[in-house]
């Protein structure tokens, strides 16, 4: 038996593939949309993948079943409450897919969703009677479990789910031997918890004695518990929940069409007709000179994350890149269902080299020489960008928290008779965030390089509000 784990780290996101080498058949669960790897591997292996399923519908990626479908002919297998426009085998709890030396068994375990399942997986040559590994899901994590809130717009409340979510890890995950390994969808940095370890696999009885939330409680405090405190979950999470339901275009298909290069001239008319123009350089790239009204995510940090969170779907997106980066811009958008990437701009900022009038720089400053602004007679206004737990714990005294999430909507706080000073925990939102004010006409801001932590380091003080 092989069991193989994939981890995915921008969108903190583990799938698997699990194969009997002897049946020469694989399953793969929970798959990134772009498959090659598997296919890879399968290949290697010597082995067919028969088979794909989906812990559950996925809020925070698009998953690849449609496309392992399409390439090997997988059938798509689900727990037997999902409902889906595609053709699927419902798997209801206790129902088994056998093979010579493996076995896989579905556990159903709503709590995250209502259709979440849990898999165990037998190796056969080892034990037939107590399972080697747990595919746990969104259901447990390793140091958290998954957050019950997520399908309120589709109906569920987050008491009800975690309701679930308690009866669904005390009557059927705990009940596993101790031993039993524990692989999880997610780790540290996935919204779909509040405190994910950055571990990628644990054994159930260590998560018994460590994870906070499987500590003896009742019902009632569990859902107190796992309701509260929760980081806010980003707009397009319900958007790639309901997409994971339906027939689309595969990525392949997604890429053939958006990967053309677009001249500078169309790139403008674009623009002014509404398209989003992205520019995925890194923020001190950035800083030295951009398409003005360009809103910049840099491929560096979590670039799907903010994409998702910022970008407008019903709008067409250009991408301004380095040479050679643009595929790996549009195929992580694709990963969260972001396919209406028009091209890219031919030639990346090279294209803009007679244009200066077109060109943008922002001022970035020094730790020491935002204290020197500061100190003097008209200091300008700190917005720090960061969460609003981030700025609770600390933060520079006087300065202004709208997070970056709500700047768009927020943007009338930001004076515009004032010379703004931008920052966040390290510098990559704080570039999103003079982007985007740059677009609503505020340009007479500066940027704190190296955000609070640079701040920190020169050893100028933080004050906070817990």
């Amino acid at each position: 038996m092989v069991l193989k784990q994939y981890y995915l780290g921008c969108l903190a996101h583990a799938s698997y593939l699990l194969a009997d080498e002897v049946s020469r058949i694989a399953v793969v669960v929970d798959p990134q949309r772009d498959i090659q790897q598997y296919l890879d591997d399968a290949d290697r292996l010597g082995v067919k993948i028969r088979h794909v399923f989906l812990t559950h519908f996925h809020a925070d990626f698009l998953a690849g079943h449609l496309e392992l479908r399409d390439r090997c002919g997988a059938d798509i297998r689900l727990g037997s409450k999902a409902q889906a426009e595609y053709s699927f085998v419902p798997m209801k709890d206790g129902e088994a897919l056998e093979f010579t030396r493996m076995r896989l068994q579905v556990l159903e375990t709503p709590g995250h969703t209502i259709e979440s399942i849990s898999i165990l997986v037998f190796d056969l040559q080892k034990d037939a009677t107590k399972p080697h590994a747990v595919l746990t899901g969104d259901t447990l994590f390793i140091g958290d479990v998954g957050r019950p809130d997520l399908r309120a717009s589709l109906g569920w409340t987050a008491q009800a789910l975690g309701g679930y979510l308690y009866d669904s890890l005390h009557d059927k995950l705990l009940a596993l031997p101790d031993e039993t390994l524990v692989y999880p969808a997610h780790g540290a940095g996935s919204l779909c918890g509040k405190q994910l370890s950055s571990d990628t696999v644990s054994t159930l009885g260590d998560q018994r004695r460590l994870n906070y939330a499987l500590q003896p409680m009742t019902k009632e405090e569990f859902i107190r518990l796992v309701t509260a405190d929760q980081p806010e979950a980003p707009a397009y999470f319900t958007y790639d929940a309901i997409l994971n339901t339906r027939e689309h275009a595969t990525l392949d298909q997604t890429l053939r069409q958006v990967l053309k290069p677009i001249e500078l001239d169309e790139v403008l008319r674009m623009g002014d007709a509404g398209a989003q123009i992205l520019d995925v350089r890194d923020a001190a790239e950035f800083a030295k000179g951009h398409l003005a009204g360009s809103l910049n995510i840099g491929l560096g940090g979590q670039y799907a994350t903010w994409a998702g969170t910022l970008l407008d779907r019903a709008k067409p997106i250009v991408i301004i890149a380095e040479p050679g980066r643009e595929e790996e811009a549009a195929l992580r958008l694709g990963r969260i269902g972001f396919d209406h990437v028009k091209g890219h701009l031919h030639g990346g900022m090279a294209a803009l080299a007679e244009r200066g009038d077109l060109v943008w720089p922002t001022e970035r400053v020094s730790a020491s020489m935002l204290a020197e602004e500061l100190a003097s007679e008209n200091p300008p206004l700190v917005v720090d960008i960061r969460a609003p737990r981030e700025w609770n714990t600390k933060h520079l005294e006087g300065s202004v928290n709208i997070p970056l999430n709500h700047l768009q909507e927020r943007i009338a706080e930001v004076p515009r008779t004032r010379r703004i000073a931008v920052h966040c925990a390290g510098g990559y939102r704080s570039s999103i965030a003079v982007s985007i004010l740059n677009q609503y006409g505020i340009t007479n801001l500066i940027e704190l390089a190296g955000g609070i932590t640079a701040w920190e380091a020169a050893r100028y003080p933080v004050v906070s509000s817990t």
